[in-house]
């Protein structure tokens, strides 16, 4: 059974945290989190603004910005300049790799994205109705599934930064806003359409009973696949 490896967390963590990376990391919530004071100040405490700015900024692009650097960012530098060999030669299963690098990434994912979009959200709206709360569970959610699908692109590809742009920025944000049927293939959809279990200012175009499963599935599917090609990564072709 695949377990999570401590020093394959370890190995990833410096490689994530270490580099420009973690500045970009700090930069992108602490946007959010000065936007939130600034329209508190500015129009006072608002359900409407509050929804506005969570949907479009922190889950629209704050959260899969993360993603992509955080799941890109576990593996594909490794993979680039060949020192994955050292964890390829370990007697760890392919799937227990992916699974650590998962597990630091998720833990970014709430510090990054989840604490900061719960605190914009409770300056910005307060304690109504648990509104914070659940766009803080939407973006973890979100943010779990883009790094499993963003680690996948990182092993299949060496595009994976372009590709993971094109999705997050063009297909999200772009096509998804325009054309209706695109909305099923959206993380951020499936992600906003959490918040339709207490928040009912924005409409989603996902259900909860859709986007939840699917955002499930997404996780679950890009992580097993991810080992899965991680498998057929010979030392050859990561030296």
């Amino acid at each position: 059974m695949s377990t999570v490896n401590m020093t394959v967390v370890s190995l990833t963590s410096r490689v994530l945290l270490g580099r420009r990376r973690g500045v970009f990391l700090l930069i992108l919530p602490a946007i959010l989190v000065l936007l939130a004071i600034g329209l508190r100040i500015y129009a006072g405490q608002s359900v409407e603004i509050a929804s506005q700015v969570l949907s479009v900024f922190a889950v629209g692009t704050v959260v899969p910005l993360l993603g992509l650097i955080i799941g890109t960012g576990v593996i594909g530098p490794e993979i680039d300049d060949g020192s994955i060999v050292y964890i390829l030669s370990k007697p760890v299963s392919r799937l227990t790799i992916v699974l650590s690098k998962l597990a630091l990434a998720i833990g970014c994912v709430i510090v990054f994205a989840g604490i900061p979009t719960l605190i914009a959200g409770l300056i910005m709206a307060g304690l109504q109705g648990g509104f914070a709360v659940g766009f803080a569970v939407g973006a973890v959610l979100a943010g779990i599934a883009y790094c499993a699908i963003f680690v996948l692109l990182a092993v299949i590809t060496k595009h994976a930064v372009v590709i993971g742009l094109f999705y997050a920025l063009i297909w999200e944000s772009l096509i998804g806003n325009f054309v209706p049927g695109a909305q099923v293939l959206s993380v951020q959809r499936w992600a906003q359409s959490v918040t339709d279990l207490i928040d009912k200012v924005q409409p989603t175009g996902v259900g909860p009973a859709v986007g939840i499963p699917l955002l499930i599935v997404a996780a679950v599917a890009a992580t097993w696949y991810a080992g899965r090609r991680l498998r057929s990564l010979t030392l050859s072709e990561a030296e």
